[in-house]
């Protein structure tokens, strides 16, 4: 049996799987300063019967580390950037940055040593500043990261207390910024991080569960929990991906979808074409940075089902109902402190959780106000009892407005549309975002015509309420899988494994590289007898036995076979007017997708 649990910043939600089918599933609420008692109550919920030796995989997906940046919750890095000629490093724009001489060129090559002195001096204000934690990025460090690992050296002899990032270790793909952003995030979550799977494991332990455990990547895939504490960035949009990865297990086979999970506090967006996860061409966005992480097209918004609501002055004297961007809590109806879109809905009938009774008076509370300053526009009432504080939940429900069930149902409606314009406008906006990927137009070409998905898929727990009005804005249709509440545990549990590698050949220099692995190793120890006839098919098929060699190392060599070739090119080294050797790039992947025990649903 499989369990799916994703950990989001409102519930905990956890699925049991058997036989490619829901076994059981949860919703607890998430304790950020008692994870284990959260963690433990969902293991419980879901598989408490079920004799731990039956468990034979356990995935997690997560918003940790996307709240972690989001909150500004992470620790302070020191930034020793070794850029190399070109652009300015003042354009760059990173914080806490110290710049450093030195350079490789495209190939490896030392251009231009390193200062050791100026080394030092920097390492010394780092110390002195009390920064704990930095990350070392040289341009073209993938190509060779000996510049990268000196400089470690004199941090850990001069500050042995700091912790050290390597930026060739992150990623192996070209482009400095994105490596810096992403060896910079890296660093600033890992310790956070570590101690999040340190619960994991206690969980588990105290449950006497001892089958192999995954984290669920931005990009769809699995990672084993151990290998993820090297590359906690990996898991940023965990979440996002695992409502994805759910839509696309909760649907036939082969559609074409908008996914929309609505939760308690934010709405992720993503979008699935012909069955196929659109993947962002540019890498993961945080906050103004762009990063190498490989991830999913998604989008994240502050509307969710426990959004507040409330009354704002909207100028002339007039008031505007809004709903979010922040949460205060669970729902009125569920005991929490203010009106919510939830309690609209419940008032509506459109869903069946919490105290009805509660959920009339939040929304009461927001006709009164509305109503007050409707009826003054109209002459009515004026003046009258003034100095009130009108904003005291159900304070204001009295004569001076009588309001009626048909107020009632007046206003959740209004509170219910706001919130679906709310989503579905940036749905649009989204689209204008989707519309520039590379995967999208091929998408489009292969139509033979321009048009935009039909279906809008829902999930999370505030789908059943929100999603049709969503759809209807969209001109779309509705679609609410069976056990959508839970689609993001659905995603993790069923979530295969991914991986890539990103294979350089130096055939004059004689040396290859997997960017993954941050090293640098001679053709000899391979199987290519002569190095100046290598065709791209010999560098593709280096490429993949070295993934099946990794997939091996990460346990997960079941899935090499379906590893696929994403970009392949060569360049002739030319000296003399003669070809001196060639330079291989070589991109492969194992996409993707279901795990084959999943069993789709024919119909959605």
């Amino acid at each position: 049996m499989l369990i799916g649990i994703d950990v989001g910043g409102t519930t905990t939600d956890a699925v049991l799987i058997g036989n490619g089918e829901v076994y059981s599933t949860a919703k607890v609420a998430t304790e950020p300063q008692n994870l284990l008692i959260s963690l433990l109550t969902a293991l419980d919920a879901v598989s408490g019967e079920i004799p731990p030796e039956r468990i034979k995989r356990v995935v997690f997906s997560t918003t940790v580390i996307t709240n972690l940046i989001a909150e500004g919750k992470t620790d302070h890095v020191a930034l020793l950037l070794i850029p190399g000629p070109g652009l300015n490093p003042a354009s760059y724009n990173f914080p806490d940055s110290f710049f450093l001489k030195g350079a490789m060129d495209y190939r490896g090559r030392e251009i231009q040593a390193l200062d050791e002195a100026e080394v030092r001096e920097n390492v010394s204000r780092i110390r002195d500043l009390g920064f704990l934690r930095a990350a070392v990025v040289s341009k073209f460090g993938q190509r060779n990261p000996d510049h990268e690992f000196r400089v470690a050296e004199i941090l850990e002899e001069m500050h042995p207390e700091c912790k050290v990032e390597l930026g060739h270790r992150v990623s192996g793909k070209l482009n400095f910024p994105r490596r810096v952003a992403s060896t910079m995030f890296a660093s600033a979550t890992k310790e956070k991080y570590r101690a999040f799977v340190a619960e994991i494991k206690k969980a588990l332990a105290e449950r006497d569960i001892k089958a192999p455990v995954y984290i669920l990547k931005a990009d769809g895939g699995t990672l084993p929990l151990e290998k993820s504490t090297e590359f906690p960035v990996e898991t940023i949009f965990s979440g996002p991906a695992a409502s994805t990865i759910g839509a696309l297990a909760l649907t036939p086979e082969g559609q074409t979808s908008v996914v929309v999970d609505i939760g308690g506090t934010t709405t992720d967006l993503a979008l699935i074409l012909s069955g196929k996860p659109l993947m962002a061409s540019r890498g993961a966005k945080l906050d103004a940075f762009l990063t190498q992480v490989r991830a999913f097209a998604v989008r994240s918004i502050a509307v969710g089902g426990d959004s507040a609501v409330r009354v704002a002055e909207a100028g002339e004297g007039k008031r505007t109902i809004t709903v979010g961007p922040d949460r205060a809590g669970p729902a009125y109806c569920m005991g929490g402190p203010e009106p919510t879109p939830t309690d609209a809905l419940r008032v509506l009938g459109l869903i069946e959780i919490g105290d009805p009774g509660r959920a009339k008076e939040a929304v009461a509370s927001i006709a009164s106000r509305i109503a007050k300053t409707e009826s003054k526009d109209e002459g009515k009432d004026e003046g009258k009892d003034a100095g009130k504080d009108e904003d005291r939940l159900g304070a204001d429900i009295e004569a001076e407005y009588d309001y009626d069930t048909r107020a009632e149902t007046e206003t959740a409606c209004r509170i219910v549309d706001i919130a679906t314009e709310m989503i579905a406008s940036a749905v649009r906006e989204m689209f204008l975002e989707w519309e520039q990927e590379p995967a999208y137009r091929i998408w489009e070409v292969l139509q033979k015509k321009k048009e935009r998905p039909e279906n809008v898929v829902g999930v999370g727990g505030g789908a059943r309420g929100l999603i049709a009005g969503v759809a209807e804005k969209l001109n779309a249709r509705p679609l609410i899988p069976e056990h959508a509440e839970v689609g993001n545990a659905i995603g993790a549990a069923v979530a295969r494994p991914t991986l890539t590698l990103n294979l350089r050949i130096d055939t004059e220099q004689k040396v290859y590289s997997v960017a993954e692995e941050g090293e640098i190793l001679s053709l000899n120890t391979t199987d290519i007898s002569n190095f100046n006839k290598m065709r791209s098919e010999d560098a593709e098929a280096l490429a993949a036995k070295l993934l099946r060699e990794r997939a091996e190392r990460f346990g997960i060599s079941e899935y090499a076979g379906e590893a696929e070739i994403t970009h392949s090119e060569v360049f002739n080294v030319v000296k003399g007017w003669l070809t001196a050797g060639r330079l291989f790039d070589v991109n492969m992947q194992i996409p993707a997708g279901l795990i084959p025990e999943w069993k789709r649903r024919e119909k959605a």
